[in-house]
């Protein structure tokens, strides 16, 4: 859980490391790339209090070698010399000072909301891939959070492409705003996946702290701390066409097919596919013309509106309706040259509403 923070090329060596912090019962784990910040509390048995910095890449290759048993540490707390007993022999490892590990950032003066955890964790898939990855647009490269008393709202866009996902089961006291970088947001969408039970999120100006495995008693087990993304989200609402008066509705996973197959003819630097609906009828065709190569595929579809032809980045489309998260699509159209929207048909229900938008690929009508 904690070795998705380490980066491979951190500028303090001392980052390289896990922090153990020992204290009689209970171990708490660290690791850190000063930006996120992910710590585990372990039940153990230790008689002593201590502190100390861990090679993190050696002791997770040891670690993954052996089977279910009990190890014993031994530290020095003068040299930082650790050795490791196992039921097959012993293994002396050199640490580091943990004085030396940077302190996590303390989330004070705050907001806070509880998150069922299978709730948030589908909020970060549903968004998270349509986020940037320009780094000229840091606010576009991580997900943008807004909690209301109405509900929670999570935005991603890198511009050609955006997703805005609300709840109306998630409601906070007051109006708060963030963007969150994407890093952490893949750590928990990782992490989310393999627990249960709720998700506290506190959150101030600066920094946010995300605490799972919560004791009755109010015990935290795991924390995960980042820093948020500085900057004004751009007025994501402005781009979403409201009259959209064509509307297609087609089966999702026949959809995704045809779009995958017809794909492999198109343009590889435009990835152009173009969707020609008349009547009942979807014809979603592709071609490279510098090697000649063509597709084309028909679909029986439910339509209303005008006759029309329209072309979409597949590569776009595809992510979309891989994460649409139901049996039909409804796609919602007013022209060629406007951005198309794509909506679950079973979206309104349990609490959750998606909207995807992507915008068109200009046709070369030859």
């Amino acid at each position: 859980m904690l070795s998705g923070v380490l980066n491979s090329n951190n500028t303090l060596p001392i980052l390289d490391n896990f922090l153990f912090e020992v204290n009689k019962g209970s171990l708490t784990i660290s690791a850190s790339d000063l930006e996120t910040t992910v710590s585990t509390q372990l039940n153990i048995e230790s008689k002593d209090a201590g502190i100390v910095a861990v090679p993190a890449k050696l002791l997770i290759d040891t670690l993954k070698t052996f089977p279910e048993q009990p190890l014993t540490f031994s530290i020095s707390e003068k040299l930082f010399a650790i050795e490791i007993l196992s039921d097959y022999g012993k293994y002396k490892i050199t640490g580091q000072n943990g004085n030396e590990f940077p302190k996590a950032p303390v989330v004070d003066g705050g907001s806070s909301i509880d998150i069922d955890a299978a709730v948030l964790n589908r909020a970060i898939s549903k968004t998270l891939f349509a986020a940037g990855n320009d780094e000229l647009r840091p606010v576009m490269s991580g997900v943008f959070i807004q909690f209301s008393p109405e509900g929670a709202t999570f935005v991603a866009t890198d511009a050609h492409k955006l997703v805005r996902y609300r709840r109306s089961d998630v409601k906070s006291k007051g109006n708060a705003a963030f963007i969150l970088p994407r890093k952490p947001l893949n750590l928990l969408k990782n992490i989310l996946g393999g627990i249960e039970g709720i998700v506290r999120v506190e959150y101030n100006a600066t920094n946010s702290r995300f605490s799972w495995g919560i004791a009755p008693d109010g015990t935290i087990g795991s924390t995960l701390i980042c820093r948020l993304i500085d900057g004004k989200y751009p007025n994501y609402e402005a781009v979403i066409p409201k009259n959209n008066p064509n509307k297609l509705t087609v089966d999702a996973a026949a959809l995704l097919g045809s779009i995958r197959r017809v794909s492999i003819y198109a343009s590889k630097t435009t990835h152009q596919v173009r969707l020609k609906i008349t009547g009942s009828e979807l014809n979603i065709s592709a071609e490279d013309i510098d090697f000649s190569n063509e597709a084309n595929e028909r679909l029986t579809c439910s339509y209303v509106g005008e006759d029309m032809e329209i072309g979409f980045n597949s590569k776009f489309l595809a992510e979309m309706l891989s994460n649409i998260g139901s049996d039909e699509a409804l796609i919602e159209m007013s022209a060629p040259s406007r951005a198309g929207i794509l909506i679950p048909s079973n979206n309104g229900k349990d609490g959750e509403d998606t909207l995807m938008l992507v915008m068109p690929v200009m046709l070369n009508n030859v």
